[in-house]
């Protein structure tokens, strides 16, 4: 029997219902007040509609074991709560993790459910970030209880929530850079609009669509309050007019470009071994997985892809992070255009790797603890320890428990002190070089020996580096 205890802490916020975990399963409860929108969502064919185009997360109803439906009366009648099953996501990515073409589609996308939910008698009524995620390479709508009755002549009242979670972090991101993204782990109800205001320069003033969404709302938010401030500027507009407004903020958001470049987002051209060791490397990754038949795999600094891509066709889910936004944009754009439904890019840190946000810090849960729960049968960690154990000073053994907390299998590349990037970085460490003398292939071992059983190690033909197949020790079999 379900029980309100049972609720994912994100829900608490919703009184139309919330998510729960059934063992594994994750369900959603609708709860007597949604009761009419839903079974008018669901009877005139909207949720159908929506699912059919790839909008909204597909779902069954499915029966709630504590209450039964008497023979007879319609959908929720009778019945205390409601309870879909919503198709499992592997892996659910946040705003502060995207790249900024995955930004852009998660806009575009809310746009064009708003837009049709408007042709259908029906608003979006929450328009967070946090109710999009990416799921076989394109992004989906996932909060199935997010739509209410339009009423003619009332504004769309999820309008600032959208300038605030999507138009305004991807005008910031235009001129500043994917960083601000970031921003959205501290700010999970949207960046203030006075903040987005402040933060773009003065010309954005004469934008016919920054100036009336973006600096026009937050001169109102300073003349007015709280309650005023952001349905005012479409309160009094019809619906055509509404719908004029949607489609320009479309056709904004879809010419947005962004110009920064990266160290690393060409980084496959700049590498520091000949295209002979680079396919040796593909053939021994290949070799090494194939045994392993892994259901789920992540690549952490996996750049483009361009490796994990090696066994794409024999695992049905893959991950690839990369701390550079360009890198993995160039990611998410190769599996679209070669319709790779299997393979989840984002951006991660694994220096800093996302905390849980929110009220108790529960409502989004950490990396870690998604990873924990994504339990990976393979980690890849290729050309990355060099960098966390020299650019960010991090003991072996502090990177091995990191790994360890998630992984059943790693395959990690080791670059000796020989290999020319490793020379850089140590050569960077100038009078604390001597420091970093436990940067060798035994210390990494020992570190690494702690939480792993070593199954297989190889040198990379024609290189300066070391490939391990490790095990963990808390996973048998």
């Amino acid at each position: 029997m379900t029980k309100k205890t049972d609720a994912h802490q994100a829900s608490f916020r919703d009184p139309s219902g919330y998510v729960f975990y059934d063992g594994k399963t994750l369900r959603r409860a609708i709860k007597p007040i949604y009761f009419p929108q839903y079974n008018k969502l669901k009877d005139s064919g909207f949720f159908k509609n929506l699912i059919a185009n790839g909008l909204l997360i597909p779902h069954e109803e499915t029966s709630d074991s504590s209450e039964a439906v008497p023979a007879g009366l319609p959908a929720g009648e009778g019945r205390q709560e409601i309870i879909i099953t919503p198709e499992e996501i592997p892996f659910i990515t946040n705003p502060y993790e995207w790249s900024f073409e995955q930004y852009k589609h998660a806009a575009l996308h809310t746009l064009k459910i708003q837009k049709y939910a408007l042709s259908k008698g029906f608003i979006l009524k929450d328009a967070s970030a946090y109710n999009v995620t990416f799921h076989k390479g394109k992004p989906i709508f996932i909060d199935t209880l997010s739509f209410d009755f339009y009423e003619e002549g009332t504004p769309w009242r999820a309008y600032k929530q959208f300038i605030t979670h999507f138009l305004g972090p991807l005008v910031l991101a235009k001129y500043h850079g994917t960083e601000v993204f970031k921003m959205m782990q501290t700010h999970i109800d949207g960046i203030p609009v006075k903040l987005i205001a402040s933060l773009l320069p003065t010309r954005t003033k004469l934008s016919s669509v920054l100036y009336p969404n973006i600096h026009l709302l937050a001169k109102m938010e300073s003349k007015h309050n709280e309650d005023y401030k952001a349905e005012t500027v479409i309160a009094t507009l019809s619906k055509k007019a509404q719908e004029n407004i949607l489609e320009s903020l479309f056709d904004y958001i879809k010419d947005l470009t962004l110009k920064e470049t990266s160290e690393w987002g060409d980084y496959y051209n700049k590498t520091n071994y000949d295209e002979a060791a680079f396919e040796a490397k593909k053939t021994l990754i290949k070799e090494w997985i194939k045994p392993l038949a892994p259901q789920k795999l992540i690549d952490v600094g996996g750049n483009d892809g361009t490796f994990a891509r090696t066994v794409i066709d024999s695992v049905p889910h893959i991950i690839v992070t990369d701390i550079d936004s360009n890198a993995v944009d160039h990611n998410y754009k190769q599996l679209q255009q070669n319709k790779e439904t299997n393979m989840l890019p984002f951006v991660c840190d694994v220096l800093q790797p996302a905390p849980g946000i929110g009220f108790n810090n529960t409502e989004r849960n950490s990396l870690i603890e998604r990873l924990a729960e994504y339990a990976p049968d393979v980690t890849m960690a290729l050309a990355l320890i060099h960098h966390i154990t020299l650019s960010g000073n991090v003991p072996f053994e502090k990177s091995a428990e990191f790994f360890a907390s998630f992984s059943k299998n790693l395959i990690i590349e080791f670059p000796t002190r020989e290999d020319s990037w490793a020379q850089s970085l140590l050569v960077r460490k100038r009078e604390f070089i001597n420091h970093f003398d436990f940067y060798n292939e035994t210390e990494f071992e020992k570190g690494y020996l702690q939480y792993f059983t070593l199954e297989k190690k190889e040198t990379v033909k024609g290189t300066k580096r070391l490939l391990y197949l490790l095990k963990n020790k808390n996973h048998a079999g």
